[in-house]
């Protein structure tokens, strides 16, 4: 299986027309919440129409998973707490997302909410037990922080990762998670876009502007993910403990196609 990983497309609309540029190339598109930008000048209702019209397109393309992220929140909960309404109905056209589950092949996806008070935060622990229970060979949470003390969340001065998100990954041991929300922590010292927490990799391929996005592919059956954006290119392998600094990515592997590899030489 191969997996297109992006976060934090913040209503970049160049960088929507290169995921659904590129959708085809793979079995999976995930994007990890933060779809929308608070600081734009345009109107996120507005914004809401547009996305979901890329949405709507990109599922045609290829298997798409989402979230929220705090970027996206719309509406409140009868118990007050923010909640991305908007994200929730993602299902009436065929998108899993906050609640959602999915299964492919031997591989569940758990899409996770952005929770704002204990009410979402109990109904994620709920669903990941429920999850937990038909666990099947192989298991991806989509969730849009990292988990709290990893490079992936690492801001500069501190971490702002999800502390919960960390005891579920240490209970459960999922294979992947998928995330975004800390926009710096693959460019800076002290940062990464992939973490290993027991047998569980981290990712988080950051936020920069203009097209491409910074992004992540994952290519299960050759057991490697590769890290491409405007700061360089690095590969990990899947099947080795993650080992820092970690390898810059010299060559573009062979099974890259024309629509993910990177022009001309890649940056070291």
């Amino acid at each position: 299986m191969r997996l297109l990983a992006v976060a934090d497309l913040h209503y970049s609309l160049p960088q929507y027309d290169w995921v659904v540029g590129v959708a085809e190339d793979y079995d999976v598109v995930v994007l990890a919440g933060d779809h929308l930008d608070l600081s734009s000048m345009v109107d996120i209702r507005a914004q809401v129409v547009v996305v979901r019209k890329y949405l709507d397109r990109l599922r045609t393309k290829a298997q798409l998973l989402t979230c929220s992220g705090n970027h996206d929140l719309d509406s409140r909960n009868e118990s007050g707490e923010k909640v991305a309404r908007w994200i929730q109905e993602l299902n009436r056209i065929g998108v899993p997302a906050d609640g959602d589950s999915l299964l492919v092949g031997d591989t569940l996806f758990t899409m996770c909410a952005w929770w704002d008070g204990p009410t979402v935060k109990e109904a994620i622990g709920e669903q990941l037990r429920a999850d937990a229970a038909r666990r099947p060979a192989h298991w991806i949470w989509v969730y849009h922080a990292p988990p709290d003390n990893s490079p992936t969340s690492w801001g500069g001065s501190r971490s702002f990762g999800d502390a919960e998100l960390g005891k579920w990954i240490g209970e459960y041991q999922p294979d992947f998670v998928f995330s975004g929300h800390v926009h710096q922590s693959p460019f800076i010292q002290e940062g990464s876009w992939v973490d290993q927490v027991g047998k569980t990799w981290i990712f988080n391929a950051g936020h920069q502007y203009g097209a491409p996005p910074a992004y992540i592919i994952v290519d299960t059956d050759r057991r490697a993910a590769l890290w491409f954006s405007a700061a360089g290119s690095q590969i990990v392998h899947l099947d080795q403990p993650l080992i820092r600094p970690i390898d810059p990515l010299r060559q573009a592997p062979k099974w890259l196609t024309s629509g993910d590899r990177a022009p001309g030489p890649i940056p070291g």
